[in-house]
């Protein structure tokens, strides 16, 4: 059965923390280990630590960092598992047998290297459940389908492809998908995480559109295709912001239609 490190990063934000850690010890099949990666300024989440009784697994540093590509390449440099999820302070599992889920399915599809499944989020103010299997096609449309909490990647494929980059500040997960897009793929049609909308990647989705294009470009070129849709991406996010789009977007979802 593959062993599965969980790493979770934060800064300042002890709640969330408390939130993740909580979702991670309700798991049915606990992880190997849960690394704590705490590049915080104040000491609430250390003390947090340090004080409270944690689960064996459950191990941590506390260190400033140089940003999230780095916390999150200090936690898997410390992970022993084979495979890795990272889960950000604030999101949680869906339910509590995801990691169980996860392990059959790497079980039961031995050769891939890495899965992904659906997530629960807000979109147009809603709570809606979306995911679509990962397609290497199509990877110039970004990660609206293939969300990063939902990612379980195996410790080989990261150390053949190399870190997550600094050179990105929002984008960098959608660089690794970029990186990993011909690594052997499962996907898992079930709500494996819940997302946290509090995020830096949700706070600055203009931002991270327009870091998208140039992370597209740096790995397979100049493509008209990717800079149409990520256009097409930032006209949706600017009609969910309005009234219209909201009630629109309701319909949408009285349809069912909420993952087309």
């Amino acid at each position: 059965m593959p062993t599965i490190s969980i790493v979770t990063i934060c800064f300042n934000n002890l709640e969330d923390v408390k939130r993740t850690c909580e979702s991670v010890d309700a798991q049915e099949h606990k992880p190997f280990e849960h690394w704590i990666i705490n590049g915080s300024t104040t000491t609430d989440v250390a003390d947090w630590l340090d004080n409270i009784p944690q689960p064996s697994y459950r191990k941590w540093i506390n260190e400033r960092d140089k940003g999230i590509a780095d916390a999150f390449n200090k936690g898997i440099a410390y992970c022993k598992g084979a495979v890795i999820h990272i889960l950000n302070s604030g999101d949680l599992y869906a339910a509590n047998d995801v990691l169980a889920i996860v392990n059959k399915t790497l079980e039961e599809n031995d050769k891939a290297q890495w899965v992904s499944g659906k997530i629960k989020l807000k979109r147009g103010g809603e709570w809606v459940e979306v995911g679509k299997p990962f397609s290497a096609s199509k990877v110039y449309r970004g990660m609206r389908s293939v969300s990063h909490p939902t990612w379980f990647v195996k410790n080989e494929v990261y150390k053949r492809v190399g870190e997550y980059s600094s050179e990105y500040k929002i984008a960098m997960d959608y660089d690794m998908m970029c990186r990993i897009a011909k690594e052997p793929y499962c996907f898992i049609n079930k709500t494996l995480a819940v997302f946290d909308d509090a995020g830096i990647s949700t706070n600055n989705y203009i931002a991270s559109l327009k870091e998208n294009i140039k992370v597209y470009e740096a790995n397979f070129g100049y493509s008209i295709m990717c800079r149409v849709w990520q256009f097409r991406l930032k006209m949706i996010y600017l009609l969910l912001q309005s009234n219209i789009g909201k009630k629109l977007f309701l319909l949408k979802k009285k349809l069912k239609l909420e993952n087309v």
